[in-house]
């Protein structure tokens, strides 16, 4: 439940704070004096969206806090899962800067909006006069009747399951579509996969064909300068070796009579045993070197088949080509693995859609034992509510495929007038009618769900008399599951208050400023009073504002 608000620097309002209790606490004041101020600031710690236009002095920050009291409700997940501390008063404060910056706090944790809205959404219930447009909404009267029939563990595991099977879906529907491009490339893939396995590629080969096909081109010009080297060396008049042999011979004889050659001497020696394994090396290898046209043609027709293979893929070697060629092979690959992943894919949406089937059977059957429970219990409130003569009736329209909500289509139908047959809610239903079977359904609502507080916004409009008395005792009522707070202008509703508090507005010079206040006994009596005779108090306004009090 809500303890207490602080509110500083919003709209009209400079610093405000405002403890509450158990039971039913009422707030009002004449027309303008900021009320709903109290509600818009109360929206911004519940997670909506913030506005700089809202700050009364725009060079301060707005500061909005609310201190809950959360031991008895189950909410300790929600600070596990978003690793909260948590504390059985629990602080939310949501801060607005000058700049229109907004930042929002758990327990002085900073959060984000939609954990605000997480957490606020199972503490506080907003029932504004304008909320009665949403009875007509398909998925409220949907939520309406799972909360009546308590219905909340089996449609949140059913949503879980739901998720999972679209997430399927989504994992069938792309595998099928990866599936169908690899089809439609696969002959292409296949020809190109073909063309690269028929060339027999080999890592290196181009370098070393490139090397042979380039002694095989200067075959001729090789041969001519090695024969030419042979001769120089040992063919000709004047060659190498007959010099070398001169030389040594000279360094012979030297030697006998100069030691200090005998070195000079050896290395001579050395050289001319080196010249000659060169000579027959040259004569060797010149023997080899053969024009081999075939050969030629062999090779060149070969390199070009390689060279037209990395132009066609845009890449330089052997190595790149044959990892092409692994790519093509594990494109090839994945078609099939791709039919084996789509096969099992509509195995396991066949048997999530069974599943999905039979709970939305359960729930639908649930739902729709309790169709003449609530048909009766609202009828019998809206009778309290001055509509003997209303009448309820749900309508279910059972689907064969099934959506997040189960397989039903949910109507609730209407009729203010004995013999009128019921329509829905939109086409016949005035505003105060829908306003009063509003408040039906979340009296309803209060018996069974585990909702801390609701705060009614002036719900009571277009009621007056006998009719207001009963609102507000459907609304003390209330009070024995949860703590109710409602903004109102009807002494009957603010005569049933366990809690009073008057908003009214404050001028000093230029500035205006909207302040709260608890009544005592006497100026609850007084404020009534004036709720009935207007700001004339009358004896007789007097009296009848105590026997109000004596009656709630």
């Amino acid at each position: 439940m809500l303890n207490h608000l602080s509110v500083e620097n919003y709209a009209l309002i400079d610093k405000l704070d405002i403890d509450f209790s158990e039971g039913l606490t009422i707030i009002t004041g004449e027309t303008g004096a900021g009320k709903s101020i109290l509600i818009g600031a109360l929206s911004l710690i519940l997670g909506q969206r913030a506005d700089i236009q809202a700050l009364q002095d725009k060079n301060k920050k707005c500061i909005i806090e609310g201190t809950f009291k959360i031991k008895d409700y189950p909410v300790k997940d929600f600070f596990e899962q978003n690793n909260l501390d948590y504390d059985d008063l629990t602080v939310i404060r949501r801060e607005v800067n000058p700049a229109g910056k907004s930042r929002a706090f758990i327990n002085d944790t900073p959060v984000s909006l939609a954990q605000i809205k997480d957490l606020t959404q199972h503490l506080i219930d907003i029932h504004s006069q304008h909320e009665t447009l949403t009875i007509t909404d398909s998925q409220f009267q949907l939520d309406f009747i799972d909360s009546f029939v308590k219905n909340n563990a089996i449609i949140n595991n059913y949503k879980h399951k739901y998720r999972q099977y679209k997430q399927l879906l989504q994992q069938f529907n792309e595998s099928v579509e990866k599936e169908k491009q690899a089809k439609t490339d696969l002959d292409y893939n296949q020809f190109l996969f073909n063309e690269l396995e028929s060339a027999n590629l080999k890592l290196r080969e181009q370098e070393e064909l490139e090397k042979e096909l380039e002694a095989l081109t200067h075959s001729e010009e090789i041969k001519s300068n090695l024969s030419k080297a042979s001769l120089i060396l040992n063919d000709s008049e004047n060659n190498v070796l007959i010099k070398i042999a001169e030389i040594r011979e000279l360094l012979t004889q030297t030697v006998k009579y100069f030691p200090e050659v005998n070195e000079i001497h050896e290395r001579f020696n050395n050289v001319n045993i080196e010249l000659k394994e060169l000579s027959r090396d040259i004569e060797s290898i010149e023997s080899k070197v053969i024009s081999n046209p075939e050969r030629t043609n062999e090779i060149s027709q070969r390199l070009d088949i390689i060279y037209h293979l990395q132009q066609k893929h845009k890449v330089q070697n052997i190595e790149e080509l044959l990892n092409i060629k692994e790519l093509l092979n594990d494109k090839l690959l994945h078609v099939t693995s791709l039919e084996d992943e789509i096969r099992k894919l509509e195995e396991k949406i066949n048997l999530q859609k069974n599943e999905l089937l039979q709970s939305a059977k359960i729930i639908s059957d649930k739902r729709n034992s309790s169709f003449s429970k609530i048909q009766n219990q609202l009828e019998a409130i809206l009778s309290m509510l001055g509509m003997p003569d209303a009448a309820i009736e749900v309508k279910n329209l059972i689907s064969e495929e099934f959506n997040e909500n189960g397989i039903d289509r949910i109507n609730f139908l209407f009729s203010a007038n004995k013999g009128s047959e019921p329509k829905e809610l939109s086409k016949v239903a005035s505003g105060g009618e829908m306003s009063r079977l509003m408040l039906a359904i979340k009296s309803l609502i209060s018996q069974r769900t585990l909702l801390p507080t609701i705060i009614f916004d002036e719900v009571d409009q277009g009621v007056s008399g006998n009719i207001a008395d009963k609102v507000g005792a459907i609304m003390k009522k209330m009070t024995s599951a949860m703590q109710v707070i409602s903004i109102t202008h009807l002494p009957q509703i603010a005569s049933k208050a366990n809690v009073h508090y008057i908003v009214y507005k404050e001028t000093a010079g230029n500035t205006t400023k909207t302040q709260i206040k608890k009544l005592n006994e006497k100026q609850r009596i007084e404020e009534i009073a004036k709720m009935l005779s207007g700001k004339e108090l009358t004896t007789a306004a007097i009296e009848n504002a105590k026997v109000l009090l004596e009656m709630k």
